[in-house]
């Protein structure tokens, strides 16, 4: 998979967290001797039970729609620690209280903190783009239509 194309899952990702209002959003981009079996955690946390599963519904809601299924579901039930992994990345959602009990952020501290404008970035020069191709198709269709 291209970079840039998994920059824009985990971009869709933190966005569909962010909208269903998560708290302490983190993103780890992974070492690649580090061990780490993914290239990118996306954290988050959830205040209630509900909320935390919300947001593990929106994230494989947006996901899905992009064409995109989890390779696995974890804790769904709990709704203490859900983890929804796409293999090239993963989604912890977390309640506050599970979310400070296991730390990954210490854990992984070798691990690069990114903020999610680093990866919205990408998106949003491949939608500049798009819409400079769009004109160019546009006139060429109304150039053949005054022929007709």
């Amino acid at each position: 998979m291209k970079k840039n194309e998994l920059k824009q899952q985990v971009a869709a990702a933190i966005q569909a967290c962010l909208d269903k209002k998560a708290e302490e959003l983190s993103i780890l981009e992974m070492e690649k001797g580090s061990g780490a079996f993914t290239d990118y955690f996306v954290l988050c946390s959830g205040t209630n039970p509900r909320q935390v599963q919300a947001i593990a519904d929106e994230v494989e809601l947006r996901l899905k729609a992009a064409g995109l299924r989890p390779a696995h579901v974890e804790g769904y039930r709990q709704a203490e620690w859900i983890l929804v992994d796409y293999v090239d990345f993963i989604v912890h959602v977390f309640s506050e209280k599970a979310r400070k009990y296991y730390d990954l952020e210490r854990l992984w501290k070798t691990a690069k903190r990114l903020e999610p404008s680093e990866l919205k970035t990408v998106t949003r020069a491949k939608v500049a783009t798009k819409k400079k191709a769009a004109p160019r198709k546009r006139a060429a269709v109304g150039a053949t239509r005054k022929k007709a």
